[in-house]
């Protein structure tokens, strides 16, 4: 397991220093030094988790150049993110991936976590079908990174996909209080969640299956949902990095989050591909990609 290591850095004045963490704090020199001079710079620091990749000439790719990421059958070419094996709560369904929900939300455990194709990916146009329970909330992430950070006592822990990840949304729009929150209905399905809401919203009700398809092309990123595109913005632009001020995700609320999506894909502007475990019943099937490098 090869780690990568990267530091940001918090720069701050004046008489009070806030960390990368959140937490204030002074020091007896502050109150010496003027408002325009640094007083100190705080660097946590967080890991990029490199591990092996599964080898793309193994899986079938048909006449159109899409490689099956699923064959229907078992979990070839997946795990649990940050784990070496799929979790137990994921099973194969009638030829598709579901995850079978405990209704705890976020609130993972052992068996659970969301899972990833072990593979990096950097222009790409994925194609999927998904459908969700009554109430169901999942997601779909790509480029996505193993992130872990370590604490001031030496202990280190997996922080969660969606800080590296933009994700489209998968969601019951009728059932789900999430449908409601945001702003302009930008956590309903397809959405860019919390960020850009799928317009139009053509989805189909819980229980049936809904087709998804994600296409990243050198920063242009494209959601469609049900043979309509209804997302379309641009990578490592003004505009994206303005759209992450503007959500859960900004520098203030959440700067780790902020510093890894602002940069999604790291150096080499790639990553995984994900489906999320949030507490409920989920299927995913017919799941493929093209390569468009």
């Amino acid at each position: 397991m090869k780690k990568v290591v990267y530091t940001f850095a918090c720069v701050l004045a004046s008489a009070s220093l806030i960390s990368c963490g959140g937490n204030a704090k002074k020091t007896s020199e502050t109150d010496e030094v003027a408002a325009t001079e640094i007083t100190e710079t705080a660097k946590p620091a967080f890991n990029v988790v490199e591990n092996p990749q599964v080898d793309l000439s193994e899986f079938t790719t048909d006449s159109d150049g899409y490689i099956e990421l699923f064959n229907g059958k078992d979990f070839k070419g997946w795990r649990g993110y940050g784990k070496e094996n799929v979790p137990g709560k994921w099973t194969i369904d009638d030829g598709a991936i579901k995850f079978n929900g405990s209704g705890g939300g976020e609130a993972q455990d052992g068996d659970g976590g969301d899972i990833i194709f072990a593979h990096k990916f950097k222009n790409f146009e994925l194609e999927l079908e998904w459908k969700v329970s009554k109430g169901g909330n999942s997601g779909i992430f790509y480029l996505a990174q193993e992130i872990t950070t370590t604490d001031d006592n030496g202990n280190t822990r997996m922080e969660p996909i969606y800080i590296s990840s933009p994700e489209f949304q998968v969601l019951d729009n009728a059932n789900h209080p999430d449908a409601k929150m945001g702003k302009d209905n930008n956590r309903q399905s397809a959405s860019l969640y919390d960020m850009i809401p799928a317009v139009p919203q053509n989805q189909k009700p819980f229980g049936e299956w809904n087709k998804a398809k994600i296409m990243v092309y050198k920063g242009t990123v494209v959601h469609g949902q049900n043979d309509e595109n209804v997302v379309e913005y641009h990578l490592w632009t003004q505009q994206w990095t303005d759209m992450l001020q503007a959500s859960k995700f900004s520098e203030a609320k959440w700067p780790l989050a902020f510093e890894l999506l602002n940069n999604c894909g790291g150096e080499n502007r790639e990553g995984y591909i994900g489906f999320q475990d949030h507490g409920d019943d989920v299927w995913f099937r017919n799941i493929k990609i093209k390569i468009l490098d």
